[in-house]
């Protein structure tokens, strides 16, 4: 099972990332946990993302587009980071998530969401005949 691991941004997550001693010890710590998910083959994929400041949303209307630049309002709905692993299960992926250094100097959140499979996309192979029996 393939899961989204979702760092929510905070208020010094939107602020950037500035070296301090404490910052650089919490990044430290934070490879070390990465390197327990490359050592476990769960990490697929792990980075973190700049402040909205300096990002973009492009908003679909049929064939209108509208750009707005950040920053965007309403942090706690941001996302700072992100990793992609495979897990056996949600209950495994929940477990590691506990074993997570806090990845905010405060009070900070993780959200994990399954992604979709190809399985999960397809009809079920008989669904077009069951009416037909």
């Amino acid at each position: 099972m393939r899961v989204m691991v979702l760092v929510k941004a905070t208020d010094d997550s939107e602020k950037g990332f500035v070296p301090t001693p404490e910052n650089m010890e919490a990044m430290e710590e934070m490879g070390k946990f990465n390197e327990e998910l490359r050592k476990a083959g769960i990490l697929r994929a792990a980075d973190g993302l700049t402040p909205s400041s300096q990002g973009k949303r492009i908003a679909f209307d049929g064939s209108n587009r509208t750009v707005t630049d950040g920053p965007f309002a309403e942090t706690r709905e941001l996302v700072a980071g992100f990793w992609l692993w495979d897990v056996k299960d949600m209950d495994e992926a929940v477990a590691w998530v506990k074993r997570c250094p806090n990845p905010m100097p405060g009070p900070s959140e993780i959200e994990i969401r399954p992604l979709y499979e190809m399985a999960d996309l397809l009809p079920e192979p008989d669904a077009g005949r069951r009416g037909n029996r």
